[in-house]
C-alpha cells in the first residue's frame, strides 16, 4: 500500500473537505483516515489516504492539490508516509 499524508491547513470556509474529497474521489486515491479541527476561524485537517489505485502520479497529485488549495485559500501538501515518519521522529 502506498499511503501518503495530506495536510490542508488556513482560513475555515465552507466546503473545504468536500472539494479535497471530491478531487481524491475523482483520481480513486482512497482516503483511510481523517481527522480535522478548526480553531477558533483555523482549518486544520489531517488525511491518510492509499494511492495504490491513483489515476495520476504522486507529484502531479502533489501539484493539483496544492493549486487547489490556492483557490479555496488554504494550504495542501502530500508527503510519503515514510518521509512524514522521519520528520516526526523523536
Amino acid at each position: 500500500m502506498k499511503k501518503t499524508i495530506i495536510t490542508v491547513v488556513g482560513k475555515d470556509t465552507v466546503g473545504i473537505i468536500a472539494k479535497v474529497c471530491t478531487y481524491l474521489a475523482e483520481n480513486e486515491v482512497n482516503i483511510l483516515d481523517i481527522s480535522q479541527t478548526i480553531v477558533q476561524d483555523y482549518f486544520n485537517m489531517m488525511m491518510i489516504v492509499d494511492m495504490n489505485k491513483a489515476q495520476k502520479p504522486f507529484d502531479v497529485i502533489s501539484t493539483e492539490l496544492a493549486e487547489l488549495g490556492e483557490k479555496i485559500g488554504v494550504i495542501i501538501k502530500c508527503q510519503h508516509e515514510d518521509i512524514f515518519d522521519m520528520m516526526h521522529r523523536i
